[in-house]
Parts: structure tokens; sequence; C-alpha cells
């Protein structure tokens, strides 16, 4: 077993050429059966084995920096840098990481988790490079999806002012280019980075220039040969932003992946070697299925079907249901998503309404302008994104949606606690964020009934207008509250007096169990849900401000800016007798782990709550 020899940073260089493709078979079968147990992106990490080995073997790490895009195709480097054992642990609390990380090793150049930032790191990284006259080598691997972000072309823009080195990868696992050009390219790209021609160039340049029209015969060639490369030359638009092309190349080609790398380390200047890979390479199912792949949950090996079956409906599940409803409806409704079809839900919305659903690509900026276009043009978008992801487009929905006050529906999915992804991904700050905006609004269902009647809602809202809902399993309690949604109206549950608990969305369910148990111990307790997060119901605090000494707020989102920072500033402002209790998240950011785990460990479970409860209001 050759995998077994990766002990350290740098092992592969002392393995055999001729066993490298052994290697790369076993670096697969290790992915699948450590990631068929703890689940994770699958599909990436097949399709870049020999991309990451190459790497490792044309660079000196840690000296020399590698910054991945996203990050979740970085298992490999993890492994080739004697992380093995980490893998019982992946995504877990306490345990290994799914993404770069530098607090866990000193070849990880630079943390990661969202699209589309490689490229302006590794240019930052190197200029500091330069700055400090140190002498390494820095690329930024980037699949071709995360260069429909827009952030990777204005680093690119900029990257063409570097006269140093700069290695861009572009791992392409979905274009093609055809056989016609192919060859030529092959041909242009084996002379153009070999030191003879680099030296022959600037030569040329040099002597040309010492003639009376040196500069305008220089640009007569420039000309000829911008002409001649946009014929031929499938690389040469990244040649016009300054960068010189290299590739295509097969990315599963370890030697001739290898010698590319070299002759990049060559170029003086940013540099973009084209790479073709296939996602999922070598496990039939995760070829055949690359979406199901991308971020896959524990799996049979033999078949590639989920090891466990499929229980009640998830949110997703649910705002999947109500979109296509809505646009029977009204063909009015479109709907606009950010690289993520499948997972926000609208996969069945794009085959029923092709000509009214939107894929922007990874570009959650783009997509909140153009919503607020179509918007602007009377029709109703909902633009369906992640809430980690949609706090990229902030300057949008300030500027472009809530300044003109247009009707744009957020349908904001893995809000809260997310997991297994980490710091990246945990969907936190969006009550915080989205409150600071005049002319937002923000709901948050308890249930899955109360999220399809706030889609319906939300749609006939002449407003900018947020629902954010949380990843997993719907909540099917509390079935017999229904109550119509009322603008900026709560929804009494449970009245009591003494304690009253205030709960936003998802935390309802944990504010039931909480009131159980308080009740076991003889606490009169009462229940609101509170539905709206902005506005408050203030004449619903004013009412439990009467019957209750105790008022306590309970958010899946950090405390500050938070829900709970808002009904505390109203009853202070009109001195409401009452004391009020928030409990939500710190003041940091929350790592990998099983959600329940880190509500445990958060203080947000049932558990964690009543204790703080009972400790508060016995200190009244």
């Amino acid at each position: 077993m050759y995998i077994e020899k990766i002990k350290e940073t740098n092992d592969i260089k002392k393995i055999e050429k001729e066993h490298l493709e052994e290697l790369a078979q076993e670096i697969r079968e290790f992915l699948i059966e450590k990631i068929s147990v703890t689940g994770g992106h699958l599909g990436s990490n097949l399709g870049c084995v020999e991309l990451t080995m190459a790497l490792h073997l044309a660079l000196n790490l840690p000296e020399d920096k590698i910054v991945w895009d996203v990050g979740h195709q970085a298992y490999t480097h993890k492994l080739l840098t004697g992380r093995a054992q980490g893998f019982d642990t992946l995504r877990k609390y306490g345990g290994m990481s799914g993404f770069p990380k530098r607090k866990e090793s000193d070849c990880d150049a630079f943390d990661t988790g969202h699209s589309s930032t490689s490229i302006s790191a590794g240019l930052g990284i190197a200029q500091a490079r330069d700055l400090q006259k140190q002498d390494f080598k820095v690329v930024s691997v980037i699949g071709d999806g995360a260069l429909t972000g827009g952030m990777a072309y204005e680093a690119l823009n900029n990257a063409a002012k570097l006269e140093t080195n700069f290695i861009i990868i572009l791992n392409d696992n979905n274009m093609s280019i055809s056989e016609n050009v192919g060859g030529v390219s092959k041909y242009l790209n084996s002379i153009r980075t070999t030191e003879n021609y680099l030296d022959l160039k600037e030569n040329v340049h040099e002597k040309l220039m010492r003639f009376r029209y040196g500069q305008s015969m220089v640009d007569g060639i420039r000309k000829v040969k911008s002409n001649v490369k946009h014929m031929v030359v499938p690389g040469s638009y990244f040649e016009d932003l300054g960068a010189t092309y290299m590739g295509p190349v097969d990315g599963h080609n370890i030697p001739k992946m290898v010698r590319f790398i070299q002759e990049a380390k060559k170029v003086k200047g940013a540099v973009v070697v084209h790479v073709q890979t296939v996602k999922g390479k070598g496990y039939e199912p995760a070829e055949r299925h690359p979406a199901r792949f991308h971020g896959a949950e524990p799996f049979d090996i033999a078949t590639g079907l989920p090891s466990k079956e499929k229980k009640k409906a998830n949110y997703t599940d649910v705002f999947s249901t109500v979109m296509v409803k809505l646009a029977a409806r009204d063909e009015r409704v479109v709907a606009i998503t950010a690289a993520m079809p499948d997972g926000t839900g609208l996969k069945r919305f794009r085959n029923l309404y092709p000509d009214r659903f939107f894929d922007v690509g990874i570009a959650e900026e783009h997509a909140v302008t153009f919503a607020a276009g179509l918007a602007s043009g009377g029709m109703k978008p909902i633009v369906a994104i992640y809430s980690s992801f949609l706090q990229r487009a902030y300057d949008q929905i300030v500027h472009d949606v809530c300044i003109q006050n247009l009707p744009v529906v957020f349908a904001i999915d893995r809000a809260g606690l997310v997991g297994s992804d980490g710091e990246t991904h945990q969907g936190i700050f969006d009550l915080s964020y989205l409150s600071s905006i005049p002319n937002m609004h923000i709901m948050a269902p308890k249930n899955k009934w109360e999220l399809s009647d706030m889609m319906k809602f939300a749609l006939g809202f002449e407003a900018p207008i947020a629902v954010r809902y949380p990843r997993g399993t719907a909540y099917d309690g509390l079935e017999e509250f229904r109550a119509p949604i009322e603008y900026g109206k709560s929804e009494v549950l449970y009245e009591e007096e003494d304690i009253c608990i205030m709960a936003v969305g998802s935390m309802v369910e944990t504010a039931v169990d909480a009131r159980k148990a308080l009740k076991e111990m003889d606490y009169a307790c009462s229940l609101v849900n509170a539905r709206f997060v902005k506005p408050i119901d203030e004449e619903q605090i004013r009412e439990i401000a009467k019957e209750h000494k105790l008022l306590v707020t309970l958010e899946e989102n950090v405390e500050k800016g938070g829900f709970g920072e808002s009904v505390q500033s109203f009853v202070n402002a009109h001195n409401l007798d009452i004391k009020v209790l928030s409990i939500a998240i710190g003041d940091m950011y929350v790592e990998h782990g099983n959600v329940d785990m880190l509500k445990h460990e958060l203080g947000l479970d049932s558990e964690c709550i009543t204790k703080r409860i009972v400790s508060t209001y016995v200190g009244l």
C-alpha cells in the first residue's frame, strides 16, 4: 500500500514515478471508504486526485503556497500532508474540517469556504512575497464553476499588473475544447513557456525598441499576434487580460500535469494552466450523478445510495412544493438561484417553468440586482439563496432592492446552524445584517405549514421581504396553530403568566420542549411564535409586560443585531416593567459539527435554555 507511506508533507516525492497511478487509485478508494461513513464532498475530490498529486510533486510545501477556491476539493491535499487519521473525524465536532484551515496545517495557506476567492487571495500572497523580497511559488486552484463569480475576474484584471510568477490552475470539469484547435494549442504552449522562447521574446522587444519606429513595429507585431491567437488559441481571453495561457491539459495525467506546472513556474507574471478533469472520476455513481455526490450524506459504496432512508420532508422540500404552486397561480412568478437549483429546491420549478427559472451561476450579487430589475419590470421574483451566501450580496440588497423598495422575495435556506460545513456556512448572521436595512421585512416559520403560508404572504407583499428557514427536517408539530399571517403580528401559542418565551422560527420547536420542562417544575410559562423579526410585534410585547416578569427571546442567530436586541431596545425605550433574557449565539464563529451537539455547546438546546430561564427567574 503506497498510501501508507504518506506520513507527512512531501512524502509523495519518495514514491517511484511508476507507482504514482497506483497511489492515485488507493487515494480514491480511501476517500470513498471514509466519506461513505462521514459524508462530505466526494465528487469534487475524486476529480482532482491527480491534479493535487502533481501540485505536491512540482511544488515544495509548505514554503510554496496553494490556495484552494471554495476548498471543498482539498481532501487529497489533506491526505498528502499527513492528515489521514483526521478523516475518521471529518466534519465532526472537534475533528478535521472539510475545508482548508490554517490552524490545522501550515500547508493550508488560506482559509476558504466560499467561491471565487482564490485568485484574489493568491494574488495578495504573491504581492506580500514580492514586497518582502521572498522567493516561493503561489498557486490558486479555481474551478470553472467558480469562474461564474465576478470577483474572479476582478482579481484576474488586477493580476495582469504582476511581473513575478503567479500560477492559476483552472480545474475545468465541464467544458470541452474542440479537437481541431487542440493540437495547435498544445504546440503553442509547448514553445511559449520555454526559456528560449521567453528569452527570444524579451531580446526581440529590446532590439526593436532601439530603432526610431521600434514602438510602432512592436505594436504591429502584437496586433498580428493577437489576430492569429484569437483564431487558434482557446485561452486568448485570459491572455487578453494579461495572463499567459497554457492548456488544455489532461488533469488525470500526472507526468503531463507536473511538466505543465514546472513550465508555468518559469513565467514572469500571471499564468493560467487550463486543466480538464472528470468530476467523480473513478467511482461510477459519482460520475453518473455528480450533483448528488457534491455534498454527499453517508452512502452504501456498492450502490451509491444513501445509507439512511429519507424520513420526513425537509424545509427545502416544502419550499419546492410551494414554489410550483405559486408559479401555477401567477405567471409573473420567477425563480432565481446562484448555482444551487438542487440545493435550494428549485429543480422541479426549473423543469416545469424553464422560461421563468434563472440560474445565474455563483454570482449572488448579480442575482439580487437581476431580481431588482425583474421586480421593477413587473415580475414577482423569488431569490432562493443560502443564508451564508446571501451575505455576499449585502450591498445589492441595500442599494438595488431596498432603497427602491422593490417587492423582491428572499427565500433564505440553511438559516441558523447548518452543522458539518462549519464557520463559512453557518447561517447565523442574516437576522442581524438584514434587520439593519430600511424597508426590509423578515419572517421565520415555526413549522412546515407556516413556511407555506409565509411564502404566499410574501408573494403578495409590495416591499422587500425575507423568509428564513433552517436546514433539515421540517417541524410538523403545532399543526393545530395556524392563524392567518398578519403583517408584523406574532402568534400566541400558550398564554399563562410569570414567564413568556418568544421564539423565532426554528427555535419554536425547542421552546415547546423548554416550556414542557418548566411546567414540570411548576413554572407558569407562555409561548409566543414571533413570526416577524422585523418589524417586531410591539403591541404584543406591551401585553406580555403586563402579565409576566420575564420575557425570554430565542433565536438561532448571533445576539448582536438580532431579534433579542430589538426586543430589549423596545422594552428599554418604553420603560416596560419586565426583564428580558436574550438567548442567542455569542459574538463568535461556530465551527463544524452535528447541529444538536453545537446547540448544546452554545446553550441553545432545551436543557440549557431551561436552566438559564430558571436561574434568571429565581434571581428576579
